[in-house]
């Protein structure tokens, strides 16, 4: 057997065959696939064309979260896609097809998974904790991100993007949940407790997914500390904040001695890159690992710009039209065309490109996967380099926006 063109995006593998079906050597190379059927014998050359989706995928190295000593996986499963229908039409519910997407990201060495208590009302946690118990995955083997802030209550029925302000049923809810979100210590402990109990395990990196801002800093602080204390998480993270109010928290922290924040979440694209200004030089300055959330803007950069509204999420998702993603101003066509003409110009696809961006950018990005296909294409993203000129290129037509906090 031979391989030629391995530069190409596809791979041709040429297979001599001779007499009772063993390979043979090749006596030339010829140019066209030839055949010669004589009774029960095949003499003659097989070219099978491998398209790069079915090509062997190599196993990702794993690198260091900041200048902690917690290795991940450069691009994180996202499992916010994982769980009930009811919570959000867009997810994805059949969990036999959830969990052989989720092999394989572990058998090609996306072994890091970032998931969420209110991802579909505890039942994205459920989820991940069931799939390492199924294929009896050895914890040390994988690395769990989840996170803390928002409401979640199994016996309510919750919703991505909450109740209509205003209505009776959204009051309701807003007294039984007065002390299920926020930072306070009453909900950190209990949101540990609760998350480890449907994982079945302990965290490795709880992040706080909003910052509360009623809540004293100190208190917020004291609880992080004391859960990592008591075995139940390993480190923690930071999420969608200023760099002042993490740098406030970070203080308080080193001066009790307590446990520090090692890296931090925060929206990061090429449609939205506001922390450029502040955070991402406080990251870099100070060894926090980024992990950008939401890489390809809710899937806006995967697609042509005409198309953006037409994916089942854009239509259903409240947080899209909440965060004014579901027109398009003109700089960001621009950025989106460009995306596209890099992708076919390469011969690869759109989210390759912009989740590219993201690692040349230095983040580790948390990415959704939906498919096999999927997840082979973003494996393609960890190889795939962008050159300063295509960078700059894709970042050329920015304009500064309002900030996500």
């Amino acid at each position: 057997m031979q391989r030629e063109n391995k530069s190409a995006q596809c791979l041709h593998i040429y297979l001599y065959i001779k007499r009772g079906g063993q390979k043979g050597r090749p006596r030339r190379r010829q140019t066209k696939p030839s055949f010669q059927l004589c009774g029960s014998e095949v003499v003659g050359k097989c070219v099978i064309v491998v398209t790069s989706a079915t090509m062997a995928t190599p196993l990702l190295k794993q690198v260091r979260l900041g200048r902690s000593g917690l290795k991940i996986s450069p691009i994180v499963v996202g499992c916010m896609s994982y769980g009930s229908k009811d919570w959000a039409p867009w997810v994805e519910d059949d969990r036999g097809k959830i969990f052989e997407i989720l092999k394989y990201c572990y058998d090609h060495g996306l072994r890091t998974y970032d998931v969420a208590d209110m991802y579909s009302n505890g039942l994205s946690e459920r989820l991940l904790g069931e799939f390492l118990a199924h294929y009896k995955i050895p914890r040390e083997r994988v690395v769990i991100l989840t996170k803390v802030y928002f409401p979640v209550d199994e016996e309510l029925e919750m919703k991505h993007g909450g109740l209509e302000a205003g209505s009776a049923e959204a009051a309701q809810q807003e007294l039984d949940l007065a002390n299920q979100q926020g930072l306070s210590r009453k909900h950190i402990l209990a949101g540990v407790e609760a998350s480890c109990g449907r994982l079945g395990t302990y965290i490795d990196v709880l992040q706080l997914h909003r910052l509360d801002r009623e809540t004293p800093m100190e208190e917020i602080m004291r609880a992080l500390n004391d859960v990592v204390e008591s075995g139940k998480v390993r480190y923690i993270g930071a999420s969608t904040m200023r760099a002042t109010e993490l740098a406030d928290l970070q203080a308080i922290a080193e001066r009790r001695g307590w446990h520090q924040f090692i890296s931090s979440q925060s929206c990061y694209n090429l449609l939205y890159r506001e922390d450029e200004r502040e955070l991402i030089p406080y990251l870099e300055r100070h060894g926090l690992g980024m992990i950008p959330w939401s890489p390809n803007a809710r899937g806006i950069l995967c697609r042509p710009a005409a198309d953006h509204a037409k994916s089942q999420r854009a239509k259903t998702d409240p947080t899209i039209k909440r965060r004014a993603m579901d027109h398009l101003e003109a700089q960001e066509v621009e950025i989106i065309d460009r995306v596209q003409e890099i992708a076919d110009k390469r011969g690869t696809s759109m989210a390759v490109v912009s989740s590219a961006w993201v690692l040349a950018k230095g983040g580790y990005p948390i990415v959704g996967l939906s498919s096999i296909e999927r997840v082979q294409e973003i494996l393609g993203a960890a190889e795939f380099k962008l050159s300063e000129e295509e960078v700059a290129y894709l970042e050329e037509p920015y304009l500064p926006k309002k900030m996500i906090l």
